[in-house]
């Protein structure tokens, strides 16, 4: 990354107020709804009551990787600056696949894309980026009791068609 779009991740880091994320990059919850959902009104996976949603700003610079993990809900992403990101999936049967978000939708970019529950997924700013600035969404809303992050060896093991992606974002 160039000094100058290193800067300006920095400062990115700092006017949002961000922290380091578990799964890579920076991070801030940015909406948490006052609402809940009951656990006895979610599916049996949820062990709690659930926030009807939650949002957060999510950054990843040059060389950051949001790596493999999956979440109980769906998530849906929002491209709000940057360079285009790459977010990869692996659905349950083991099929990888790969979109775009970014600005440019005459080259199919995506400036929303929703990641269905139980899926796994990860995401890293494509060659030449700089950096992407994204949202998430989640709903029911976001719980770390909810996320787990993927191992690779056991990734390997349990998704041998995804090995590419398991290299990749593992």
């Amino acid at each position: 990354m160039t000094e100058e779009k290193n800067r300006h991740v920095k400062t990115l880091i700092e006017q949002f107020g961000l922290t380091p994320h578990p799964e890579g990059g920076h991070y801030r919850e940015t909406y948490r709804s006052e609402g809940t959902i009951p656990a006895r009104a979610l599916p049996p996976a949820f062990k709690g009551d659930r926030h009807y949603s939650s949002a957060i700003i999510f950054l990843l610079g040059q060389g950051d990787v949001s790596r493999l993990h999956r979440i109980r809900s769906d998530e849906i992403w929002h491209f709000y600056g940057g360079g285009p990101l790459r977010l990869a999936m692996i659905s349950p049967d083991g099929t990888a696949s790969e979109v775009v978000l970014g600005s440019d939708i005459a080259a199919g970019h995506h400036v929303q894309y929703a990641v269905p529950a139980g899926v796994w997924f990860g995401a890293k700013p494509c060659a030449g980026a700089g950096f992407s600035l994204v949202g998430c969404t989640v709903a029911p809303g976001f719980d770390f009791a909810d996320f787990e992050l993927g191992e690779k060896e056991a990734l390997k093991a349990a998704f041998p068609k995804a090995l590419a992606c398991i290299e990749t974002f593992g």
